[in-house]
């Protein structure tokens, strides 16, 4: 098994600090930022449990708050922000940025796994850093709130949604429609929104890890092949 490096970090966006977890296993080939869904955050029991799962695969996770405290505190009562997707979309471009930045991971591709509203805010931030973002997942996510942006989104896209959540089905449906990159709409069978079935998140995980390692490691050889072209 791996062995994971995990520490807690702060990254800067604007006049904000924003907390999170950020873990690398050995031989890590990418890093994968989570965008969680509205009034969620980092301690996001379905997101651990994915991102534990990242990291025995050897992908390194980050997960962080796209709220301040003060803004998720009155957020909680307003629910002012949770639906801001330009704001969720810049809070998650400033961590991939955050992440160029440092030592220890600036040379990782970087994907991102976005839950919920989560989903249309890493598509947006997909469209504006297209050379950092190689990989993108949607695990019951609202892609159809990213607008305009999906038309411009060249990351590989992996758009998964439960067999029970027919509303949300149709959504992606409409939203896969407007995708001109590589994409995929794989529906799990049974499963509801938030994917609590035994078995669900597990083949969540399965799918997210598979078409991070996949994507990461074709633009590896890609960059390696143009280094000795």
């Amino acid at each position: 098994m791996n062995n994971v490096e995990s520490r807690d970090v702060v990254i800067t966006a604007g006049s904000v600090f924003l907390e999170g977890m950020l873990a690398i296993p050995d031989d890590a080939c990418g890093i994968v930022v989570f965008a969680h869904g509205s009034g969620s955050s980092r301690f996001s029991r379905r997101n651990q449990g994915v991102a534990r799962r990242l990291n025995e695969a050897g992908l390194a996770t980050l997960l962080f708050d796209l709220l301040s405290p003060d803004e998720n505190e009155r957020d909680a009562v307003t629910a002012e922000h949770r639906f801001d997707i330009p704001l969720l979309a810049e809070r998650l471009i400033q961590a991939v940025d955050w992440l160029a930045r440092e030592s220890g991971t600036r040379d990782f591709p970087v994907g991102l796994f976005g839950a919920s509203t989560g989903a249309a805010a890493g598509l947006i931030a997909a469209a504006e850093r297209p050379r950092q973002i190689r990989a993108v997942v949607s695990r019951g996510g609202r892609p159809d709130l990213a607008g305009e942006a999906l038309g411009r989104v060249d990351a590989p896209t992996l758009l998964i949604v439960g067999g029970a959540d027919a509303p949300v089905i149709g959504l992606n449906e409409q939203a896969a429609a407007h995708l001109s990159c590589q994409h995929q709409l794989v529906i799990v069978p049974g499963a509801t929104h938030l994917f609590e079935e035994p078995g669900a998140l597990e083949q969540v995980s399965r799918l997210a890890s598979d078409w991070f390692r996949r994507h990461f490691r074709s633009q590896m050889r890609l960059a390696t092949a143009a280094g000795h072209g």
